[in-house]
């Protein structure tokens, strides 16, 4: 009877040439693993985007700037934030945590559709503060694994940032 039944649904589904095998093979839609995310953190000029990049180079991580992000959705036209997040920086805030998470988690989401392996993720700039780190806790718990924390401590002296507008940090 069942024999039957899975030779019915293989030819409806025009896949009957598998009845030529005696193997049962079985058809499971390919499950996206969840995010695998580093936060890498950091003073301006200390590193980070340096270090992103040859982690990246040397163990396939994607990198994502919380800052970038929202200066990107800022500049889109269609966005639904973009006004939103040019008032709060204009005023000096800091956006709304649910705007920035809601960005990462698109990135992440997007990259991972178009390539399911490319589920490791360093999100640089992000959490800024305990106000971030409990949203992306309240609203990541259980879609995204957090493996640590880097922090990049760097002393003025051995900053990258020119010695004029250190003292704007």
């Amino acid at each position: 009877m069942l024999s039957r039944c899975r030779s019915r649904l293989l030819h409806v589904l025009g896949l009957s040439f598998l009845l030529q095998t005696r193997q049962p093979i079985l058809f499971c839609p390919p499950r996206l693993m969840k995010p695998l995310v580093v936060f890498v953190l950091g003073g301006p000029g200390a590193g980070k985007g340096t270090q992103c990049a040859r982690i990246v180079e040397k163990y396939g991580y994607t990198h994502l700037s919380a800052g970038e992000l929202l200066r990107d959705e800022r500049k889109n036209p269609d966005s639904q934030y973009g006004e939103l997040i040019e008032k709060y920086i204009k005023e000096g805030k800091i956006v709304p945590v649910e705007i920035t998470i809601s960005l990462l988690k698109r990135e992440m989401d997007q990259t991972m559709a178009a390539n399911a392996q490319k589920n490791k993720f360093l999100i640089d700039g992000f959490p800024r503060n305990q106000d971030n780190l409990q949203g992306w806790n309240k609203t990541m718990d259980g879609k995204a694994d957090v493996s640590f924390v880097l922090f990049f401590d760097c002393n003025n002296e051995n900053s990258d940032i020119p010695s004029v507008n250190k003292a704007n940090y």
